[in-house]
């Protein structure tokens, strides 16, 4: 302890202690001056080393010892502490001091007031006890008596402003109020704050080590020798330890096994140890979700009528279609409670345990199996697979082209106003027609027996003649359009039959057939003698059919559905297809009526194609999907491909072969697999095969045309690049 601190037996605290040998202390000792050579300790002579006086001088405690050299050691005299001469020569500092200082008044302890004795024991020891230890005498130290009961512990709780901070000290069995003080200190640490207020965490540091930079180092002593001579004993223990790994003594670790031990709780479970109840366990079904009627505000159509009200009311419980009368409120806090609560849960409960449940056996089907099994492409073929040859000559957009019976021939309408015939197999031209417009659409008579070509020209349909092949069948055909009489009465018709003269009949043009507006398509019906038109005109006379032979034309709809788009005929049985834009009518002709009405799904069907078997129809839009119809299956899509990213403008079948087509102004043809098989209960089997590119997009139109070869594999295409392209 230092001397700052240290407490006389009978008096107060002394701060400065005086020097035990000073020249007054001295004299009043000895009784005589001080002599200066009487000993050698009583001055400080500077030669002493100062780490020793610091120690010297908290050796002494309440007393000191000295030793006077004239006197024998046993003769010791004890000099008490005195005050200074400037304290004793001050009475008015002695008044204003303090009174004694009681010896344990700033004593302080960490342990709390403990005001009994039975010791830092686990209370939980006595819990069920009546007391809660002993005293130090060994006797029991009983719980207080504590006669509330929850009532009373109820009220207490509602009524005392100073239950919250009241707590119950299990060692003293007593309720102890807390203090504002403690109370802040209890919220502090809750916060996970400090518990003093004046605590500071974020101090400034001072480094006491490196803040000052010294002369001198602390510590100046030489290396010992033995830090830089190899150590003898960690050489003895090297050997030991070479010497027990030779003898295999130490052993080195085995590798840990990284692999996790982890094992099937139930992989030796035994089936049949399973309870009977829990194998049988059916699920209860679950209630119905509530309905639009059972809202607190329904739609006006739930709302019973007055009528209904009495009606309802009138009918037996069982018959009512709902068990309540539906009604409504403003808001849903002024909804009241439900009546029928309680009698629909006992109603709940008695299905749940005396009604009989059905377990229903789920079939587990992997989802690969519903997807169906398409076979490969390249067991799929003949199919077009690579561009064979390209056709030249046409200075405008391609819009249509057309093949011969015998594939031999091909011809091609142009917005250049030329109609060209080509040879398939060459790619030579043979002969071109200029006409007086852009040519819309281009048929080939499919009737062997007539080389006749029927082209679209402004508001006119032209006939020509291309003089190609047999020569036999090119005078029959002009024969056959020479050979016609006239009737007697003159039939009133909506178009007019003209014959083409001079240079237009040597040029190849054999007879024009003008209509009132502008003709949008032409096509033949199977056997040649028909071929219909299309009108791009809103009124009742969109759709006209004509008829070679007689030169008789006539429209067979009164009035017509929407905008027509194309026009086909069915290949075997009298049945006529109108296409609007979005939808498909089947007309029969020989009944006169509407057969079927096709729901397309398409915003805008923009070409249709037949099977040769009649029974499937393909329809392309312009918002890129191609719809397949099994008319015999239903009126909706059978399938439907969005394989384009832009529009299609034509779709076709192959004659013989089970494919389809469909062209896209993606400049792009894709070829399918379409088989229809004579069992109606199997589906058809479509499967797109191949992507043929070749055109190049112009004026955001790509693919215009598409037409199969009628006896090979193969597939033409015209574009908006002026080309024609073949596909092998």
């Amino acid at each position: 302890m230092k001397r700052g601190s240290k407490r006389e037996s009978g008096g107060p605290l002394t701060e400065e202690p005086e020097p035990l040998f000073s020249e007054e202390n001295r004299s009043l000792q000895d009784g005589n001056p001080l002599d200066e050579s009487d000993s050698e300790e009583s001055q400080y002579s500077g030669l002493e080393d100062s780490g020793t006086d610091s120690s010297d001088d908290e050796e002494d405690h309440s007393s000191e010892e000295v030793q006077d050299p004239g006197k024998s050691p046993k003769e010791i005299i004890k000099v008490p502490h005195r005050t200074s001469k400037s304290q004793a020569d001050s009475p008015a500092d002695e008044e204003d001091q303090p009174n004694e200082i009681k010896e344990y008044e700033n004593d302080s302890s960490d342990e709390e007031d403990i005001r009994n004795t039975v010791g830092n024991i686990p209370m939980e020891w006595y819990k069920d006890l009546p007391h809660i230890g002993y005293d130090l005498d060994g006797r029991k130290i009983f719980k207080p008596l504590r006669s509330k009961d929850q009532l009373e512990e109820f009220l207490d709780k509602m009524e005392n402003p100073d239950y919250w901070r009241t707590v119950h000290d299990k060692k003293t069995g007593q309720d102890i109020k807390l203090t504002d003080e403690q109370v802040d200190l209890v919220e502090r640490l809750q916060k996970g704050q400090f518990g003093d207020l004046n605590y500071d965490p974020y101090q400034p540091a001072i480094d006491f080590f490196t803040h000052e930079t010294m002369i001198h180092p602390v510590t100046n002593r030489p290396a010992d020798k033995r830090s830089f001579i190899p150590s003898l004993i960690e050489k003895e223990k090297v050997s030991k330890l070479v010497h027990a790994i030779k003898m295999g003594w130490i052993q080195p670790r085995k590798p840990r096994d990284d692999a996790p031990t982890y094992y099937d709780l139930w992989a030796k479970e035994d089936p049949n140890a399973i309870l009977g109840r829990h194998k049988m366990h059916v699920p209860a079904p679950k209630l119905p979700l509530p309905g639009h009627e059972q809202s607190y505000n329904p739609p006006p159509e739930y709302l019973m009528s007055e009528e209904e009200r009495l009606a309802w009311e009138q009918q037996d419980p069982e018959d009512r279609k709902l068990p309540f009368l539906p009604q409504r409120f403003n808001c849903l806090r002024a909804v009241p409670g439900y009546a029928r609560f309680i009698h629909e849960r006992f109603e709940r409960c008695l299905d749940l345990y005396l009604c009989p449940r059905q377990r229903k056996m789920r079939v587990n089907v992997d989802p690969e199996d519903l997807i169906p099994k398409l076979p490969k492409p390249r067991d799929l073929q003949p199919f077009p697979t690579i561009q064979s040859m390209i056709y030249k000559g046409h200075k405008d957009l391609v819009r249509c082209i057309s093949v011969s019976p015998s594939g031999q021939w091909l011809v091609s309408g142009s917005d250049d106003c030329s109609v060209r015939f080509w040879e398939v197999s060459t790619g030579r031209c043979m002969k071109s027609v200029v006409l007086e417009g852009a040519v819309k659409s281009i048929s080939w008579n499919p009737n062997p027996v007539l080389v006749l070509v029927a082209a679209c020209v402004d508001r006119s349909v032209v006939l020509i003649n291309p003089g190609l092949g047999d020569r036999l069948l090119c005078s029959a055909t002009d024969q056959h359009i020479s050979g016609y009489q006239p009737p007697e009465e003159e039939v009133q018709q909506p178009v007019t039959w003209e014959e083409a003269e001079g240079s237009e009949y040597s040029s190849g043009l054999r007879l024009w057939i003008k209509h009132q507006k502008e003709v949008k398509q032409v096509t033949f019906h199977a056997r040649g003698d028909y071929f219909a038109v299309v009108l791009p005109d809103n009124g009742n006379s969109q759709v006209l059919i004509h008829q070679l032979s007689r030169r008789r034309s006539q429209n067979p709809f009164r009035k017509n559905k929407g905008q027509v788009q194309k026009v086909l005929f069915h290949p075997t049985r009298p049945f006529f297809f109108v296409a609007t834009q979005r939808y498909v009518r089947v007309y029969n002709l020989l009944k006169q009526e509407l057969t079927k009405k096709l729901l397309t799904n398409c915003k805008w069907v923009s070409s249709i194609a037949v099977h040769p078997a009649g029974d499937n129809l393909i329809c392309g839009s312009y918002d890129s999907k191609l719809a397949w119809f099994d008319m015999d299956l239903s009126t909706k899509p059978y399938k439907v491909l969005r394989h384009h990213k832009k529009a299609l403008r034509a779709v076709s079948f192959h004659k013989s072969y089970p494919l389809f087509a469909s062209g896209s102004d993606d400049a792009s043809v894709i070829v399918c697999h379409g088989m229809v098989y004579n069992d109606l209960l199997q589906n058809p089997l479509i499967v797109p095969v191949k992507v043929l590119r070749g055109h190049a997009i112009h004026r955001d139109l790509g693919v215009l045309d598409v037409m199969f070869h009628p006896t090979q594999p193969w597939v033409f295409s015209s574009g908006a690049d002026g080309t024609i392209r073949l596909f092998t």
